[in-house]
């Protein structure tokens, strides 16, 4: 059975964890039911210069 999120996406996306659990597309398990996830910034030298930019808190949803 698919789980959905508060806000309602049904499919978790594969090989996707995420740790923030005020997102709303972080669902049971740590993972990302977002359609589609958009990392930068395009000049990132290391993972610490990353954001994830599809985070949206669970309060606006």
């Amino acid at each position: 059975m698919e789980q959905k999120n508060t806000c309602g996406c049904e499919k978790a996306l594969s090989g996707i964890k995420c740790d923030v659990h005020n997102c709303v597309y972080n669902s049971v398990g740590c993972t990302c039911h977002a359609p589609e996830i958009a990392v930068g910034p395009s000049e990132a030298k290391s993972s610490s210069e990353t954001v994830c930019a599809t985070f949206k808190p669970k309060s606006n949803c």
